[in-house]
């Protein structure tokens, strides 16, 4: 009787595709990397502009944006002495930006009727890459053309 050849793979096959895989991973790694922080300031500017349409509604319906003090809040709760108040004008409570931190809200705003900000991914006013700030008055592509 013959012995069969044993099924399996040989130690250095292994070591072989490991090795490829590294590679790939080395490669292809960096650049998907890249495009999370991208993608999280899509996420901030979309989340901006739904705020802004929830905002027009709720001065649509009450006559004026809310006021600093009040903030985004008044998009979700009624305050008090608001009157024709037709909320909530969204459907979730308010999200922090994509890096975790709270968006700031101002009425009247320094470069509108109100502003609207997220400090990026290191939480302070300006920066570049993931830094930046993503502001209410200007879409990302403009931004990203003028810094």
């Amino acid at each position: 009787m013959r012995k069969g050849r044993e099924e399996g793979f040989t130690l250095i096959e292994l070591l072989i595709v490991m090795i490829i895989l590294g590679l790939l991973a080395a490669l292809v790694g960096p650049r998907l990397f890249s495009k999370v922080g991208k993608s999280k300031q899509q996420a901030a500017q979309a989340q901006i502009e739904l705020f802004a349409t929830a905002l027009d509604t709720f001065r649509l319906d009450v006559g004026r944006y809310p006021t600093t003090e009040e903030g985004l809040a008044a998009l979700r709760v009624k305050s008090s002495g608001v009157e024709r108040w037709d909320g909530p004008y969204l459907p979730k409570e308010i999200p922090n930006d994509p890096w975790g931190g709270p968006y700031e809200y101002k009425c009247p705003g320094d470069n509108g009727e109100y502003d609207i900000i997220s400090y990026g991914l290191d939480g302070v006013p300006g920066g570049e890459g993931e830094n930046q700030d993503i502001v209410s008055w200007k879409g990302l592509e403009q931004k990203q053309v003028t810094n």
